[in-house]
């Protein structure tokens, strides 16, 4: 019997892993690969302690501290998707696609979320040469350009915000008439005189040769085709956290993500914990995620022993 199975090796759940392991917990690190949704960048400017790293260094990175310290305690399984989480008389069991099961006393979540893709010709083509999820990320990469984000919600007018401050000018593209979005984030981004907003279109596609060179739309309201010279797209349509395994056993908000005590990480039943973007906290980062895993560890640690 395992005392924890962490499912997820992004930030939250390495995190959390080299922890466990520093506890002496016997724990398996379940996911498809090391390093999470950042594995795609070409540079992170926002890692602590890293004035900019790529998304594949800093997976690399993560694997070598996992090696480092997992000793004979902590195993690794790989390239498998987890696709159930059940609770027995006392214990968690979880089953792998290729199938694989795994019991233990408790159990941390951490499988994260993917980004909601822009779906329009030239979106796949040009993803990581100009069409990217993650303004945070990738931002400072297009200082001095022209840029489009893709929402009308809240995360689309906050990452216009953010481009504003090196972007030459950015244009945010919405599918409806009414924003998303607190009034007085639109009224800030309106403010600002590089700042320019459609409502009421609809992305067609993106354009370009080795880069994005621009975005298309269509004026729904005027039938009118239009094509919008950008470097950079950035699309914030929200996110799908990965969070089917646990469904029924679970209680998730309306866009079934796992609710979480914040104090704890705890998720709604005794044994379970939660961190990093697959759970309900308001914020999800890179950073946040980590220490949300440590939280989770320390607490299921104090747990553990106790059970």
């Amino acid at each position: 019997m395992n005392d924890l199975i962490i499912i997820g090796g992004g930030p939250a759940g390495v995190a959390a892993a080299v922890y466990a392991a520093r506890k002496q917990l016997k724990t398996v690190l379940v996911s498809e690969e090391i390093g999470g949704q950042s594995v795609v960048s070409d540079g992170i400017e926002n890692w602590i302690g890293s004035p900019r790293i790529s998304g594949a260094d800093l997976a690399k990175s993560f694997a070598a501290h996992l090696d480092a310290v997992k000793g004979t305690l902590v195993t690794l399984a790989l390239r498998e998707r987890v696709i159930s989480l059940t609770k027995t008389a006392d214990s968690f069991e979880v089953k792998t696609k290729t199938g694989i099961a795994l019991s233990a006393k408790a159990v941390l979540i951490a499988s994260g979320a993917g980004r909601r893709k822009l779906v329009v010709p030239g979106a796949d083509t040009f993803e990581n040469k100009g069409v990217t999820y993650c303004a945070s990320c990738d931002g400072p990469l297009f200082s001095g350009m022209d840029v489009a984000v893709v929402g009308g919600g809240n995360a689309g007018f906050e990452t216009a915000l953010q481009l504003l401050a090196y972007a030459k000018s950015v244009t945010l593209l919405h599918r409806h008439k009414e924003f998303k979005a607190d009034a007085v984030t639109v009224e800030k981004a309106r403010a600002h005189p590089n700042m320019r907003i459609l409502a009421h279109v609809e992305p067609t596609a993106v354009v370009g040769e080795q880069f994005v060179t621009g975005l298309t739309y269509t004026d729904k309201d005027s039938g009118e085709a239009h094509t919008l010279p950008v470097s950079g797209v950035f699309v914030e349509a929200g996110v799908i956290p990965n969070t089917d395994f646990a469904e029924g056993l679970l209680d998730f908000d309306a866009v079934k993500r796992i609710k979480i005590d914040a104090r704890n990480q705890r998720a709604s039943v005794e044994g379970v914990w939660a961190a990093g973007d697959c759970t309900d906290e308001l914020y999800h980062q890179n950073n946040i995620a980590a220490g949300d895993g440590v939280r989770a560890l320390e607490d299921i640690y104090l747990w553990v022993k106790k059970h």
